[in-house]
């Protein structure tokens, strides 16, 4: 039987300034989750802190491409191989963030043993890339180009590490979650990467859609996938502490029943949590309930 593992990714480093002079507070999640008792509730086994670079934009300006770059790619790397050695050993690493970029250090770690899917749980498409810009907006905070990135659409310092991309490729992702309205979606179809929204899965039941994006992750060509959940991809009434609080998400039982089949499948390898912004959540309420939803879904006896 597979152990689950806790690692603390407290990056940052892909998210702009939430005000002038501050930095982005989800290098609290893990923190916060871990005063849920989430190790002891997950049976995990510790897998200890890959402490992240220093914040800081310094020069940067817009028009310079993704800021903290070298910072990003030099701690996927680090976070690459401590991932790397769990999944080898058979465990399954519970990765707690930071914002969206640590994915890029689990997808490089899977990438350096084959070829690996990933669900991706998220309120948007993060699929800003170069590409894209007169409708995305810049470049620059990597955690808002994720499925770009892993697909090798970007920089090469972030998605060419160790001439590996992509880390993923387009037909091996699963998009789901995303708002109704998010700007992506075209371009996604269109690339034949899959996406499903927010109102396609009440449409059809997130029981269903699930077991949908398992027929797709659980194809022979791959050998497992990844889950990424950007807390963002919950509804803001039930979730706000997020930097992107946008309307028209799932609820909380929603996303319980589109992540247990993902979870239970023993083709999944892994899973990264990350945008949860304790700064943001005076009361502590939501990471009573992201520390609720892991437990219920991951928890091993």
């Amino acid at each position: 039987m597979r152990r689950n593992v806790l690692i603390d990714a407290p990056s940052n480093l892909g998210l702009r300034p939430p005000a002038p002079g501050t930095v982005p507070g989800c290098y609290k999640l893990a923190g916060a989750l871990r005063e849920q008792g989430l190790l002891r509730r997950l049976g995990a086994l510790e897998g200890g802190v890959v402490v992240p670079p220093r914040y800081g934009l310094g020069e940067w300006r817009e028009g310079d491409g993704d800021f903290h770059a070298p910072a990003i790619a030099s701690y996927s790397a680090r976070l690459a191989r401590r991932v790397q050695g769990h999944v080898r050993s058979g465990d399954f690493p519970v990765v707690l963030g930071g914002d969206c970029s640590i994915l890029l250090g689990a997808v490089l770690a899977l990438r350096r043993s084959g070829r690996y899917g990933v669900a991706y749980l998220d309120g948007h498409g993060d699929f800003r890339h170069p590409g894209n810009t007169e409708v995305s907006g810049p470049v620059g905070a990597a955690a808002g180009e994720g499925v770009a990135q892993i697909t090798g659409r970007g920089q090469a310092d972030l998605t060419d590490i160790e001439g590996l991309r992509p880390y993923v490729r387009d037909e091996d992702v699963s998009l789901l979650g995303v708002r109704d309205a998010d700007e992506d979606q075209a371009e996604l179809a269109q690339l034949g990467i899959s996406c499903t929204n927010v109102g396609e899965i009440r449409r059809r039941g997130p029981e269903t859609v699930a077991w949908a994006a398992l027929r797709h992750l659980q194809n022979s060509p791959l050998d497992g996938f990844w889950i990424h959940l950007d807390a963002d991809v919950l509804d803001p009434t039930v979730m706000p502490a997020v930097d992107s609080p946008d309307p028209g998400g799932l609820f909380t039982e929603e996303l319980r029943a589109l992540l247990a089949p993902l979870a239970a499948s023993p083709r999944c390898v892994g899973i990264t949590v990350a945008i949860y912004d304790p700064d943001r959540d005076p009361d502590g309420s939501g990471a009573v309930l992201l520390a609720d939803l892991l437990a219920g879904v991951f928890a091993q006896p």
